[in-house]
């Protein structure tokens, strides 16, 4: 098996960067609706100065409660379908929007390790969305490899990138 490509925090922070210039080119704010990352996207996107002129603002939702209460995910959903799906990333995706006044926004729920997978859904199974208000979610499913920080890393730098492509449009 390969070793995955680990981006760096100066990879990620490029990635950030040319983010925020699309957003300020475009007048759009971001917002994020994390679960496995805990916020490391919203902190990536903060961290650059100026943040505020283009981040909204950021959730971290890691309970079924709190994507129920903070992001609209219905709990027929997460019951049926369980927090690492498809249909949960999507109503992440549209909850971050509803809530927030945010033009674009990411969504991302998935199971960094070490434990919690499972044969349907291993370690590292991490389901990404991305939606412009307006517009229809986008979702995707990454298999990434490696250990937590590994996992996490690689769920930021596919965010950062899906919401270039949104912003490219």
């Amino acid at each position: 098996m390969d070793t995955p490509h680990l981006p760096t925090d100066a990879e990620l922070a490029a990635l950030a960067r040319q983010l925020a210039d699309a957003l300020i080119a475009q007048r759009l704010f971001v917002s994020t609706a994390e679960s496995c990352t805990g916020g490391w996207i919203a902190k990536t996107l903060t961290d650059l100065a100026g943040s505020s002129g283009w981040f909204d603002c950021g959730m971290v939702a890691y309970s079924y409660e709190a994507k129920q209460a903070m992001l609209g995910v219905r709990p027929q959903t997460l019951e049926r379908e369980g927090a690492v799906s498809r249909e949960t990333v999507i109503e992440m995706v549209s909850g971050a929007l509803v809530n927030s006044a945010a033009s674009v926004a990411v969504a991302v729920t998935g199971i960094a390790g070490p434990g919690g997978g499972t044969v349907d859904k291993p370690v590292g199974t991490v389901w990404i969305g991305w939606k412009r208000r307006g517009g229809y979610p986008k979702a995707e499913v990454f298999h990434f490899a490696g250990d937590r920080e590994a996992v996490r890393r690689q769920t930021i730098a596919a965010a950062l990138r899906g919401l270039l492509a949104l912003t490219s449009d």
